[in-house]
Protein backbone atom coordinates (compact mmCIF):
# COMPACT_ATOMS: atom_id res chain seq x y z
CA UNK A 1 0.00 0.00 0.00
CA UNK A 2 0.92 3.48 -1.08
CA UNK A 3 1.19 6.08 2.18
CA UNK A 4 2.09 8.91 0.44
CA UNK A 5 3.93 10.31 -2.48
CA UNK A 6 7.83 10.86 -1.72
CA UNK A 7 9.66 13.49 -3.56
CA UNK A 8 12.94 12.95 -5.33
CA UNK A 9 15.32 14.87 -3.84
CA UNK A 10 18.54 13.60 -4.74
CA UNK A 11 18.88 12.03 -1.69
CA UNK A 12 19.68 8.16 -0.49
CA UNK A 13 15.85 6.58 -0.56
CA UNK A 14 15.19 2.73 0.07
CA UNK A 15 13.78 1.53 -2.79
CA UNK A 16 13.03 -1.29 -1.90
CA UNK A 17 13.39 -4.07 0.95
CA UNK A 18 12.98 -8.20 0.89
CA UNK A 19 15.06 -11.50 1.05
CA UNK A 20 17.67 -10.10 3.20
CA UNK A 21 17.98 -7.29 0.43
CA UNK A 22 18.02 -3.36 0.35
CA UNK A 23 17.89 -1.48 -2.97
CA UNK A 24 19.26 2.27 -3.08
CA UNK A 25 19.46 4.12 -6.21
CA UNK A 26 19.20 1.00 -8.14
CA UNK A 27 22.36 -0.86 -6.48
CA UNK A 28 21.29 -4.01 -4.49
CA UNK A 29 23.30 -4.69 -0.70
CA UNK A 30 22.91 -7.83 0.05
CA UNK A 31 25.47 -6.95 3.47
CA UNK A 32 24.81 -4.64 6.40
CA UNK A 33 24.80 -0.83 5.54
CA UNK A 34 24.22 2.37 7.17
CA UNK A 35 22.42 4.56 4.90
CA UNK A 36 22.07 8.80 5.03
CA UNK A 37 20.44 11.39 2.61
CA UNK A 38 23.89 11.76 1.57
CA UNK A 39 26.04 8.48 1.91
CA UNK A 40 25.84 4.57 2.09
CA UNK A 41 28.43 3.16 4.12
CA UNK A 42 29.24 -0.52 3.65
CA UNK A 43 31.17 -2.92 5.72
CA UNK A 44 30.65 -0.63 8.93
CA UNK A 45 29.77 -3.35 11.43
CA UNK A 46 28.14 -6.88 11.94
CA UNK A 47 25.71 -8.87 10.21
CA UNK A 48 23.76 -9.43 13.29
CA UNK A 49 22.63 -7.73 16.30
CA UNK A 50 24.90 -10.15 18.83
CA UNK A 51 28.06 -8.36 17.48
CA UNK A 52 26.60 -4.72 17.96
CA UNK A 53 28.70 -2.37 19.38
CA UNK A 54 29.01 1.03 20.18
CA UNK A 55 32.37 1.62 17.96
CA UNK A 56 29.64 0.34 14.99
CA UNK A 57 27.27 3.10 15.26
CA UNK A 58 30.24 5.51 16.24
CA UNK A 59 31.31 4.90 12.77
CA UNK A 60 28.17 5.86 11.18
CA UNK A 61 26.99 9.07 12.56
CA UNK A 62 27.79 12.00 11.71
CA UNK A 63 28.16 15.17 14.09
CA UNK A 64 24.74 16.63 13.15
CA UNK A 65 22.53 12.93 13.29
CA UNK A 66 19.48 13.64 14.88
CA UNK A 67 17.97 10.39 14.86
CA UNK A 68 19.51 6.65 14.52
CA UNK A 69 17.01 4.01 13.35
CA UNK A 70 18.44 0.45 13.64
CA UNK A 71 17.17 -2.14 11.53
CA UNK A 72 17.59 -5.39 13.39
CA UNK A 73 16.63 -8.07 10.75
CA UNK A 74 13.73 -10.00 10.14
CA UNK A 75 12.43 -9.10 13.47
CA UNK A 76 12.69 -6.18 16.26
CA UNK A 77 15.38 -6.89 18.47
CA UNK A 78 17.03 -4.36 21.01
CA UNK A 79 21.14 -3.46 21.68
CA UNK A 80 22.60 -3.88 24.62
CA UNK A 81 22.41 -1.43 27.56
CA UNK A 82 26.05 -0.43 26.53
CA UNK A 83 25.13 0.80 23.23
CA UNK A 84 21.71 2.00 24.35
CA UNK A 85 23.36 4.24 27.08
CA UNK A 86 25.87 5.10 24.58
CA UNK A 87 23.70 6.76 22.11
CA UNK A 88 21.65 8.72 24.64
CA UNK A 89 24.85 10.29 26.14
CA UNK A 90 25.10 11.46 22.55
CA UNK A 91 21.67 12.99 23.12
CA UNK A 92 20.65 11.23 19.59
CA UNK A 93 17.26 9.49 19.33
CA UNK A 94 17.12 6.10 18.45
CA UNK A 95 14.41 4.33 16.83
CA UNK A 96 15.22 -0.24 17.24
CA UNK A 97 12.72 -1.81 14.66
CA UNK A 98 12.80 -4.85 12.06
CA UNK A 99 14.45 -4.13 9.36
CA UNK A 100 11.63 -3.53 6.81
CA UNK A 101 10.11 -0.93 9.09
CA UNK A 102 13.37 0.73 9.54
CA UNK A 103 13.70 1.44 5.89
CA UNK A 104 10.18 2.65 5.48
CA UNK A 105 10.70 4.83 8.63
CA UNK A 106 14.28 6.30 6.88
CA UNK A 107 12.44 7.36 3.74
CA UNK A 108 9.81 9.31 5.50
CA UNK A 109 12.23 11.44 8.27
CA UNK A 110 14.65 11.90 4.98
CA UNK A 111 11.83 13.51 2.95
CA UNK A 112 10.93 16.00 5.92
CA UNK A 113 14.62 16.94 5.79
CA UNK A 114 15.76 15.23 9.25
CA UNK A 115 19.47 14.26 9.48
CA UNK A 116 18.96 10.89 9.86
CA UNK A 117 21.26 7.78 9.31
CA UNK A 118 19.73 3.97 9.54
CA UNK A 119 21.78 1.20 10.07
CA UNK A 120 20.27 -1.67 8.85
CA UNK A 121 21.25 -5.12 9.53
CA UNK A 122 20.31 -7.53 6.64
CA UNK A 123 20.77 -11.65 7.98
Amino acid sequence: MRFAEIEDTGANLVESYGDGRVRIKGRDYARSIAVSAGQVQVDWGPDDMAGLAVEHLEAVLGAATQVLILGTGPRQRFPSPEVQFALLERGIAVEVMDTGAACRTYNILVSEGRDVVAALLLE
